[in-house]
């Protein structure tokens, strides 16, 4: 069975080697059957192994036990034509199969060979039978289990980590059911023991059930996206494992127990964390949901925590959701919506996560929480405006970096003006301005790619408005006397225009607004 990236397709695969595609809501959409590597060896001369969505959720990647590893062009609506656009002969049997990342294609084989697609490269030597593999979250990283117990781990980018790779552990018996957690990695099989190993492979806990009699051999076993929840599976039974980070151990959760289920042959995680299906050795598919607690907000949203560091927002009139996850594992207390129900806020011990709905891009900033006493500013759609003791930060949404940050005791959203690539210029990559108060009379305005002041306004008169062009180059401001002015030229740092405007009468009680025709009408 496999999940695609999207959670918008399933796909699970028969004993008769058909292929079986539900959206969702569990509810069948498209079927096609499997081809064997030789026609003349007939259709029933093999078994599906391995099966795996492509990162576009445009692929399928199935390895079968007949040498030879296939990958089908699904399409991306329902009903599309199925196409066979890769063959990749083997020497042996496919054992298992992962589609890490969209160039990455990685199998193990029944001589215990575990190998990368495209171009074949040999991993690991040969220590027996593959008998799992997986991969971790992001795909950086893969695990392979072997018959003789080995447990081998290989890096595509281990990000500076310093992590080692290649032989990580031996496992008492083959590790059938192997999960690569956030914190840590689990193995398990036949002689009915859990073994949780550290980064580098030593023993950090061993859950024993050989003295439960009810209890049968580990088949397999799922990771949460989220990497703090695995499930295992074995005989009329899941068990669930979920990382406690207070206590940086695992937590026996309570099992799941279906009589008459039989063994568990394969468990797939949904890519949100929301649910995990599981399949019976006599051919059923099982759908559970997965959540620690649901609430409905405001009466317009439904908020699912499916982790201590996960959260499914979900838009009840259009059905539209929003996946918000702490990416360090730290663990999300609240969560609020705020800014005309489409923006995000979430605290955690050291981070805070800001999203946009409409847009779908979220950020996670590192962050001392204040008690919760931080202004949240959302008139600007691209930046979170955050004013907390005299400081006002700014957080690009979509980026897991703070955009700036100057202090200023001016926390009205009119004296603050920022402007993030509003106007493509050529040969201008990044263009991000702001301009603040220092003082009640004094302007600053800066580059925040750059990190510098741009320039520095003085005015004789209280400032009570001010706001830049789109392209940052320009600033118009008004004064308590409600003259609007452009700065002088001798006070005027930027790259941008000099000219210097008069003062303009403005009615008494007009709204200032800058615009796209007040901007062409000063250029």
């Amino acid at each position: 069975m496999a999940w695609s990236a999207s959670s918008a397709r399933f796909a699970v695969c028969t004993a008769e080697r058909v292929v079986l595609l539900y959206d969702e809501q569990g509810e069948r959409r498209d079927k096609f059957s499997t081809k064997p590597a030789d026609a003349k060896y007939g259709r029933k001369s093999y078994v599906v192994k391995g099966m795996a969505f492509s990162p576009d959720s445009t692929k399928l990647a199935i390895g079968q036990t007949d040498n030879v590893v296939y990958v089908y062009r699904i399409g991306e609506e329902w009903g599309d034509k199925k196409v066979i656009c890769n063959k990749f002969i083997q020497t042996s049997a496919v054992t298992c199969l992962l589609w890490p990342a969209e160039n990455i294609i990685v199998f193990g084989l029944a001589e215990g060979k575990v190998e990368k697609l495209v171009v074949c490269v040999t991993f690991f030597p040969l220590w027996g039978l593959s008998g799992s593999a997986r991969g971790w979250a992001g795909g950086r990283g893969i695990l392979s289990g072997h018959a003789d117990g080995t447990i081998v781990r290989f890096f595509f980018d281990d990000e500076g980590s310093g992590e080692s790779q290649g032989k990580l552990a031996v496992h008492p018996c083959p590790p059938y059911a192997l999960a690569w957690a956030s914190s840590s990695i689990v193995a398990a099989g036949c002689d009915k023991k859990i073994v949780a190993y550290g980064r580098e492979g030593s023993v950090i806990q061993t859950f024993d059930y050989s003295r439960d009699s009810s209890e049968k051999e580990f088949t397999t076993a799922a990771t949460s996206p989220s990497g703090q929840s695995i499930v295992l599976g074995s005989y009329d039974r899941l068990r669930v494992l979920n990382w406690s980070p207070r206590r940086s151990a695992w937590e026996e959760g309570k099992p799941k127990e279906i009589a008459h289920l039989y063994t568990i042959t394969a468990l797939a995680w949904k890519r949100d964390g929301s649910r995990i299906c599981a399949g019976t050795l006599c051919g059923g598919v099982e759908q559970f949901d997965c959540c620690l607690r649901k609430t409905i907000y405001k009466n317009k949203f439904e908020m699912t925590y499916v982790g201590p560091s996960q959260v499914i927002v979900k838009n009840l009139s259009t059905g539209t959701r929003v996946v918000l996850k702490s990416q360090y594992g730290y663990e999300i207390d609240e969560v609020k919506i705020l800014g005309k129900d489409r923006y995000l806020v979430a605290y955690t011990s050291d981070t805070l996560l800001l999203g946009d709905v409409s847009s779908n891009k979220l950020s996670e900033v590192a962050w001392q929480g204040s008690g919760g006493n931080e202004k949240f500013f959302f008139d600007n759609e691209n930046v979170c405006m955050i004013f907390n003791a005299g400081e006002l930060t700014l957080v690009e949404y979509g980026s897991n970096d703070i955009l700036g940050s100057v202090r200023t005791e001016f926390v009205n959203p009119h004296l603050v003006s920022v402007r993030i690539n509003e106007r493509q210029q050529r040969g201008v990559d990044e263009n991000k301005r702001l301009a603040y108060l220092i003082d009640i009379k004094t302007i600053a305005t800066v580059d925040l790619v750059g990190g510098y002041n741009t320039g520095t306004i003085s005015h004789d008169s209280k400032i009570d408005w001010l706001e830049l062009n789109e392209t940052g180059h320009k600033l118009l401001f008004r004064d308590k006397k409600m003259r609007v002015r452009q700065p002088p030229q001798a006070t005027w740092q930027d790259e941008g225009s000099r000219e210097t405007l008069e003062p303009l009468p403005v009615p008494k009680g007009l709204q200032m607004s800058w615009r796209g025709a007040l901007d062409k009408s000063l250029e």
